[in-house]
């Protein structure tokens, strides 16, 4: 955190010093065609506006969360666009301005410049911390799964014996309406025969 704090405050006191420089900057005595002066300026007020505002937030947000390796990252690009910008600016600068102004800019690119290798250094060594502790969380995670025992199996009992089947009761017919069922003689009796009728006689 004190490494954070001594970078952020070096790129703080780097920026007061280039925009203060920038403001020196005498572009409209410069030996140059109209369209080239109107570029510079162009060039210049984009690195103000950086400055003044884009950069500013994104220290803000990098004290507030110091081990964000997105928030790191946002830095560093925008450090990596600075240096294209004031770069240029500092080409234009030797071409056509004066060689104190050229000085300047080139002691304000040095100075962004090494505060973007300490960020991205930084960058690489919260990665590799990133990539420990994720490999650290699985081991942990591996070896809690392995102390928890395993649920013994289920133990499921079929039962395929089939229950005895109980017999079919046979039901009795049922008797012809209008007739009669003679009854059975009691045990030691027997039937008498049916009484025998005399035949017809036919007259004569």
């Amino acid at each position: 955190m004190t490494q954070l704090n001594g970078l952020l405050a070096q790129l703080e006191a780097s920026s007061k010093t280039t925009q203060a420089d920038l403001g020196k900057l005498r572009i409209e005595h410069w030996k140059t065609s109209a369209a080239s002066k109107k570029e510079t300026l162009e060039k210049v007020d984009s690195i103000q506006r950086n400055l003044q505002g884009a950069l500013p937030e994104v220290i803000a947000q990098l004290r507030a969360a110091p081990e964000d390796l997105t928030t790191t990252f946002k830095i560093y690009r925008n450090l990596d666009a600075l240096c294209d910008v004031v770069g240029s600016v500092a080409e234009d600068t030797g071409a056509f301005g004066s060689k104190d102004e050229l000085q300047s800019l080139t002691n304000d690119l040095s100075s962004f410049d090494g505060t973007r290798k300490q960020v991205a250094q930084r960058m690489e060594t919260l990665s590799a911390a990133k990539e420990a502790e994720i490999v650290r969380l699985r081991t942990d995670l591996k070896t809690a799964q392995a102390a928890i025992p395993a649920a013994p199996p289920k133990k499921i009992v079929v039962d395929d014996t089939e229950p005895p089947k109980k017999p079919a009761v046979k039901k009795k017919p049922a008797a012809k309406p209008g007739t009669t069922t003679p009854a059975k003689p009691a045990a030691g009796q027997t039937q008498a025969p049916a009484a025998q009728q005399p035949p017809a006689i036919k007259p004569q």
